[in-house]
């Protein structure tokens, strides 16, 4: 459903969450312990830092932070550089150019349903949700 980019930047977050205490970690770090390709990677980054959602330092000792706390970024957030049709509409993923909401295709209203579902997840759910795993007791446990 996702991109492999998209999937990449996802990842990448949840590692960034999950080590904060040794914010700023090089990009070479973590392409390393994703096994992602550090060229792929650092494009990825870039695009992460863009969007608002990443802050970079240069240098011996620099690399990437969160500029938010992990319990206030969106997975939308995450992906609206890679998945720009998430957040508007796009053209019919069946391939039919004269679908609309006026004028729908045999699965339009299918496919409409399960891409509401998704976004809102994406928009309801944060980075902490996915990379800290949830005790019974509702509270986070930090996972490492």
């Amino acid at each position: 459903m996702l991109s492999t980019t998209s999937e990449h930047a996802l990842k990448a977050m949840v590692y960034l969450a999950q080590h904060a205490d040794e914010w700023p970690i090089p990009g070479r770090q973590v392409a390393a312990e994703l096994a992602i390709p550090r060229k792929y990677l650092s494009s990825i980054l870039r695009d992460l830092v863009r969007a608002g959602v990443l802050e970079s330092s240069p240098g011996p000792g620099g690399g990437f932070k969160m500029v938010r706390s992990a319990d206030t970024v969106r997975l939308c957030e995450v992906l609206a550089p890679f998945e720009p049709g998430l957040s508007s509409e796009q053209g019919c993923p069946f391939g039919n150019a004269t679908c609309s909401d006026d004028d729908p295709c045999a699965g339009h209203e299918r496919w409409r349903q399960v891409k509401d579902v998704f976004v809102r997840f994406l928009e309801e759910t944060t980075v902490r949700d996915v990379a800290f795993k949830r005790t019974r007791r509702g509270g986070s446990q930090r996972r490492r």
